[in-house]
């Protein structure tokens, strides 16, 4: 007779909107979760079904646990998901390797590029946690989205199928879709440069350029997306897919979206001191750097590194994208 199957015990890291709305999705699931956060203050709310400070207005459930004990946090689960800032991820890794069951999957949910290496998250995952199968979860969603119940579709992408295909399972909920992919690389720089095409389209908007520049805008971007992804091996259909095109399209398409709100703010000439995290702001010179390196034509992710670096304005650069030479437009 086959006995009743154990509940998943899932760890969150990250206390911020996507952590805690990752930790809803998994208690809807039906998991056991527990969630890290650095703030005490955030860890006691999140306990009492609210997070005031990145999901304000929104109250869920009670059942997730959370804590600033990362021993406590990791204690006997199966199963971890990092939603830590790409820039911190090195320093949280390093932290946890101690506490860090052995052969336990570690599922990247942040977006970006590593600043001072370049290097792709997966890889310092693997640097750092060897025995840890590295696992990536990506695609169009809104952390206040994804907290609130609504229909969302994402991918998870791990080099073993058979893991991948699990990890999709183990999330996906009645409003939660996971789909499976082996093409971490694909699925990782899908996240990481739609949100410096993000702020590029913000940008366009913030300058009031109008509807057509900002498509225009998106549209080249996702050309440079492509071209990237073919120099670090990604599949083309998964550019295509969610975590590419359908990921980029969202970001750039509404505030909700840090990424875009800073470009707004960026185009308009506002102050920028304060505004929340952007990840596409750390990654678009290192993603610029890297273009370079690989011999990748991407004017638009120089032209995003330039304007953040104070090297040129927003109207400087579009004056230069609009008057560079002439081509085909299917010329990858």
């Amino acid at each position: 007779m086959r006995g009743p199957e154990k509940t998943p015990k899932t760890t969150i890291l990250g206390g911020g909107a996507w952590g805690t709305a990752l930790a809803l999705a998994a208690l809807h699931a039906g998991h056991h979760v527990r969630l890290w956060a650095r703030d005490g203050e955030i860890a006691k709310a999140i306990t009492k079904g609210k997070n005031p400070r990145y999901l304000p207005g929104i109250a869920f459930d009670t059942g997730i646990e959370a804590t600033t004990d990362l021993q406590t946090a990791l204690d006997q689960t199966d199963c971890v998901l990092s939603v830590t800032p790409a820039q911190s991820l090195r320093m949280v890794l390093n932290e946890i390797r101690a506490h860090m069951p052995a052969n336990i999957p570690l599922v990247l949910c942040a977006k970006g590029i590593e600043r001072e290496t370049g290097a792709l998250l997966s890889a310092i995952v693997t640097e750092i946690l060897p025995k840890a199968p590295v696992a990536v979860l990506s695609g169009p969603s809104f952390a206040t989205d994804v907290a609130r119940g609504l229909p969302t579709a994402v991918v998870v992408a791990a080099q073993d199928d058979a893991l991948a295909m699990d990890l999709a399972a183990r999330f996906s909920a009645r409003n939660l879709r996971c789909y499976a992919s082996t093409d971490i690389i694909g699925v990782e720089l899908g996240g990481a440069l739609k949100n410096v095409f993000a702020i590029a389209a913000g940008a366009v908007a913030g300058a009031e350029l109008g509807a057509s520049a900002q498509a225009a805008m998106v549209t080249r971007g996702f050309v440079e997306l492509r071209r990237l992804g073919v120099v670090f091996g990604a599949q083309p259909e998964t550019l295509m897919g969610l975590s590419g095109l359908g990921d980029l399209l969202l970001t750039c398409s509404s505030t909700q979206s840090r990424n875009f709100a800073y470009g707004v703010a960026l185009g308009r000439g506002e102050v920028l001191e304060g505004l929340p995290l952007a990840e596409g702001v750390p990654t678009a010179a290192i993603a610029a750097r890297l273009a370079a390196q690989h011999g990748v034509e991407a004017p638009i992710l120089s032209a995003v590194a330039a304007i953040l670096a104070g090297v040129i304005t927003v109207h400087e650069a579009v004056e230069a994208l609009m008057t560079r030479p002439l081509k085909h437009e299917n010329l990858i």
